[in-house]
């Protein structure tokens, strides 16, 4: 069996979609139960997302932003001005829209982003490279992902990846990439992990992509031998477990990033290399978990 078997034995049908009288929203892109998921619609939806950002990269991950940010308590960048948010809500919390959100995404085509001065990524990875290979192609970066702690269940990523998927093929993108992190800035505490990578799903020949060379920090740290799959899938954080049933890749090469505390794999997805089992799952017009 191999390692991507062994991930995805844990696979299981999530909970049936709500069949309650049809919202009059329409622009929700899936529902199970009583979640939904969306992008954001207002300016005070966008501070809501920024304060659960705030909540999990600061409070639970100890980041250290500008000191702005900080007194606002809220993680926001240049970024979030030209980005499409997207939302988890848990329609059971009483109050308005921007008090129901418990997860969201930060989503960036690369039209916006050649506009805007080009990918958040692009600080850390050699992202230009990638694109230039690929001339023929529309890209997608994911990034700011979080949840709050006690909805870190599968119902809730398999919501937010219901978005992704409907928002991709809504804007034809052909391939998605994005920061995924480890907690802390000691790459020799996630060797194992991050050897598993490398060994086994590193972006090869058109889809390579490394760190900035300043930046680049070895993952190759124990030899394939020595690797234990079982082992380095439970050390592998959820995120990067979910991209990998999917289908994805990782960049050659990791960057520390000591304001957030935390050490950055690049995650590479195009998507004609997405598990057939999630294109089936989610459905080709992403119908799966559709209001």
């Amino acid at each position: 069996m191999s390692a991507i078997d062994i991930l995805n034995r844990d696979t299981t049908e999530a909970a049936p979609p709500s069949t309650a009288a049809a919202q009059k929203d329409g622009d929700i892109l899936g529902r199970i139960g009583n979640l939904e998921t969306r992008l954001a619609r207002t300016a005070r939806e966008i501070d809501a997302a920024q304060a659960v950002r705030y909540r999990v990269f600061v409070d639970e991950m100890k980041a250290q932003l500008p000191l702005e940010a900080m007194r606002r308590q809220r993680d926001v960048d240049a970024y979030d001005a030209f980005c499409d948010h997207l939302l988890v809500l848990d329609r059971t919390i009483e109050g308005d829209p921007e008090d129901q959100i418990v997860g969201t995404y930060r989503l960036l085509r690369q039209d916006v982003a050649i506009a805007n001065g080009g990918f958040y990524s692009a600080s850390e990875f050699e992202i230009e490279g990638l694109l230039a290979k690929h001339p023929d192609k529309r890209f997608m970066e994911l990034g700011r992902s979080c949840v709050l702690p006690e909805y870190r269940t599968k119902r809730t990523v398999e919501l937010l990846w219901q978005g992704n998927w409907a928002y991709a093929l809504k804007h034809g993108v052909s391939a998605m990439f994005g920061c995924a992190s480890f907690p802390g800035v000691y790459l020799e505490s996630h060797a194992l992990a991050l050897s598993f990578l490398y060994h086994n799903v590193l972006a090869k020949n058109e889809w390579a992509v490394s760190a900035l060379p300043h930046l680049a920090r070895n993952m190759d740290l124990m030899p394939v031998e020595g690797v234990n799959p079982k082992r380095a899938l439970m050390a592998l954080p959820p995120l990067i477990k979910g991209y990998m049933r999917l289908g994805a890749m990782v960049g050659s090469s990791a960057v520390v990033d000591h304001a957030f505390n935390t050490t950055d794999v690049l995650i590479v997805l195009p998507i004609s290399s997405i598990s057939d089992r999630y294109l089936n799952y989610y459905g080709a017009d992403a119908g799966r978990f559709a209001s």
